[in-house]
């Protein structure tokens, strides 16, 4: 199949906004997502702020692109997901930075930062590593408003599925990422993705690294813990107990909400109760991001990892 086809009439995620991306040699017309058919990268490197079973002792070689189907309005990333970031490039380059990532920084592996508006660009490139005979597991860190019919082409291209399941509440999907059919979609999604991979398998005697599987995170938001509890039910409900689960504290506001719940980073009592639902729930691969408080109730300002500078080189700190 010709891949590049995808970009006319796109309809890479369940937005199927049916705008022919290619128009006018990537410079025309853009999808939800603001990007043409260009590729377009903003950083390359290697991460430490993923789960420990990802970024390891190296690193996780994470390639973030420029756009993003969802568009959220509290985007920790919204310089790049939003504000597109980033700089075009072509696959033999972008192949060239990652062998250096695999070959002389040693990551554990090639971390896809929302690509799915570039899922036939992603395809070529991991043909090409595979060519070369780099092969690193391939892991899709994503929104959880994917396409099924996408990922089941994504199959023999993926090893790790990294997705978010956000929302429970459709309200709240509607008014944070202007899509209603966010929770169900996004189950729909995982679904897939664990019929294809499984759990999340760490390799024995490799420190436990993740070679095969998927891990679904959830970010607590202000004010909105009982979409977290209906998140945390609802998983447990589809997929049971032993769903690697990660559970996410780092809200941090990036611009003025009307609700201003949305203004502040969530409180430890909010954070107590979802963690406390997940433990009572029963999950027993529980990843877990721990708030600090401050004086204020709030959890503390926290590494700039949280809140990476897609303008400076290093936007994640020195250690990137």
């Amino acid at each position: 199949m010709e891949y590049h086809k995808l970009y006319r009439q796109c309809r890479l995620c369940p937005r199927a906004c049916g705008v022919d991306r290619a128009e006018g040699d990537g410079q025309g017309k853009k999808g939800f997502c603001r990007e043409g058919d260009q590729l377009r990268v903003s950083f390359v490197g290697p991460h430490f702020g993923e789960e420990p079973p990802i970024s390891g002792k190296n690193g996780s070689g994470t390639i973030f692109f420029s756009g993003c189907s969802l568009q959220c309005s509290f985007c920790q990333n919204y310089q790049i997901s939003r504000d597109c970031i980033g700089k075009p490039t072509t696959v033999p380059r972008l192949l060239e930075r990652v062998k250096k990532l695999c070959l002389e920084k040693g990551v554990h592996n090639v971390n896809l930062v929302t690509p799915d508006h570039f899922f036939p660009h992603v395809i070529e490139l991991i043909s090409r590593m595979r060519e070369e005979n780099l092969n690193v597991p391939i892991l899709y860190n994503v929104s959880g408003y994917q396409s099924v019919e996408m990922l089941k082409v994504l199959e023999p291209y993926a090893d790790i599925y990294l997705p978010d399941f956000k929302y429970s509440d459709s309200h709240l999907s509607q008014r944070l990422s202007k899509v209603k059919d966010y929770p169900e979609k996004a189950l729909e999604a995982i679904v897939e993705m664990v019929r294809q991979k499984g759990f999340l398998h760490c390799a024995e005697g490799e420190g436990g690294l993740a070679k095969r599987g998927v891990l679904v995170r959830h970010l607590i938001l202000p004010g909105n813990v009982e979409n977290s509890l209906k998140a945390m039910t609802s998983l447990f409900l589809e997929f049971g107990k032993d769903l690697p689960l990660s559970i996410m504290s780092q809200y941090h506001p990036v611009e003025a909400h009307e609700d201003l719940n949305f203004n502040r980073k969530i409180w430890e009592k909010e954070f107590e109760v979802v963690y406390a639902h997940a433990l009572g729930l029963g999950f027993r691969n529980l990843f877990v991001q721990f708030p600090r408080k401050n004086r204020h109730g709030t959890t503390e300002e926290r590494a700039s990892s949280f809140l990476p500078d897609f303008r400076e080189k290093k936007p994640f700190g020195e250690k990137a």
